[in-house]
């Protein structure tokens, strides 16, 4: 792997941080503080390219390698994790599945309009009941009228991020009577299809900024033409989604630890006890110190799992390996700067207390750091802990 980014990389990175300072850092106090980031953010996002990075052009997407995808991820993540989750939900989770395991059809008439933020995609996987055991989900698709009628599903999702923004979820729903996941299939349902209704979650911890929701399905009648790959394969497109969708995560949990450490730099520069800036104390340095090698670890664990993945090899346990120490890392960093800002950090005029919120839901979401320490333990000894 060569570390050096290229000429178009490097361009790709510049254009996302011009962004990030100009239409999102002016405005993160006010979102979070809100509980809603300006819905405006879509199509800017769009226009911009980055909803369809990785995507092919001929369907709206504008190219690219998953190191760039990266690179945009992490940038996100400084500025405003809520915005991050925006687009790693909507193109990583949803829009590349599509890609992936979608019919012409499909692709055709989904793709375009996400990539270029006409549309916004949320990922139906989570339910109240079901959050790491997803195999064994409840919600139930049934045919209506044999092989090629329509599906009627009825059940509820939890923790949706882009749920009440979304035009289509990327629904995941048992469709037979086969035990576990052998049983899930995948479905391309609009939002608009009468029986959904969508209720935002308020009072989160961190990302109160972004669209998080609980949907319910009654009687939610779509065409055969919805199910999106072979009946019977949900889980396994699910999963296949997560494990990039991993590496998203821990690209953005980077731009966090990025901003705590700039955070963390600047003040410590500024700030003066005892006559003489807070800078020069060993023990600061120390956590400035910390937080910097965090920044680097987590940051060279992902570019790997970009390069697997662009280079056409196995990469899931790979992407496990970063999504849990970036989370973790993105967890200490934020800690260790409210610690260099002391009593300031407490208070949400300054960036290290939000950073600290949204950090701590990176361990949660897209498979816990428990999960994945299962799985890079089956991955190892080849023995299943499920």
């Amino acid at each position: 792997m060569n570390l050096e980014l290229s000429e178009e990389q490097t361009a790709v990175r510049r254009l996302a941080k011009d962004f990030v300072d100009r239409e999102i850092a002016p405005h993160v106090v006010a979102w979070d503080r809100a509980e809603e980031v300006d819905r405006g953010i879509v199509k800017k996002l769009g226009e911009v390219g980055f909803l369809g990075l990785t995507i092919d052009e001929e369907y709206g997407g504008s190219g690219g390698d998953h190191l760039a995808y990266c690179l945009v991820t992490e940038e996100l993540g400084r500025g405003d994790s809520s915005v991050r989750g925006i687009v790693s939900v909507s193109l990583g989770l949803v829009t590349k599945t599509i890609q992936s395991y979608g019919s012409e059809e499909q692709k055709r008439h989904w793709l375009p309009r996400l990539t270029a933020g006409e549309a916004l995609g949320c990922f139906g996987l989570t339910e109240p009941g079901t959050g790491s055991d997803a195999g064994n989900l409840s919600t139930k698709a049934v045919r209506d009228g044999g092989s090629d009628g329509d599906w009627v599903i009825n059940g509820s999702k939890m923790f949706i991020t882009n749920g009440t923004w979304a035009d289509v979820v990327l629904l995941f729903a048992r469709s037979t009577d086969a035990p576990g996941h052998k049983g899930v299939s995948a479905f391309l349902v609009p939002t608009d299809t009468p029986g959904l209704t969508r209720r935002t979650i308020h009072g989160k911890l961190g990302l109160r900024g972004q669209a998080t929701a609980e949907l319910v399905l009654e009687d939610v009648r779509v065409p055969a033409t919805a199910l999106l790959g072979p009946e019977g394969k949900g889980f396994s497109i699910a999963m296949s989604a997560l494990a990039k969708g991993r590496m998203s995560v821990a690209a953005g949990c980077v731009g966090i630890a990025q901003a705590a450490l700039d955070a963390a730099v600047g003040y410590a520069g500024e700030r003066e006890q005892f006559g003489k800036s807070i800078a020069s104390y060993q023990l600061v340095q120390e956590l400035i110190s910390d937080i910097a090698v965090d920044v680097d670890a987590a940051r060279l664990l992902t570019w790997r799992v970009a390069d697997l993945i662009d280079r056409g090899e196995d990469f899931p346990t790979a992407a496990s390996k970063a999504k849990l120490f970036a989370s973790e890392a993105a967890v200490r960093a934020a800690n260790n700067a409210l610690q260099v800002f002391g009593g300031y950090g407490y208070i949400d005029e300054y960036p290290v207390g939000k950073l600290l919120r949204d950090a701590r839901v990176m361990t949660l979401y897209e498979g816990t750091s428990q999960i994945q320490k299962l799985i890079i333990g089956r991955a190892l000894t080849g023995v299943s802990a499920f």
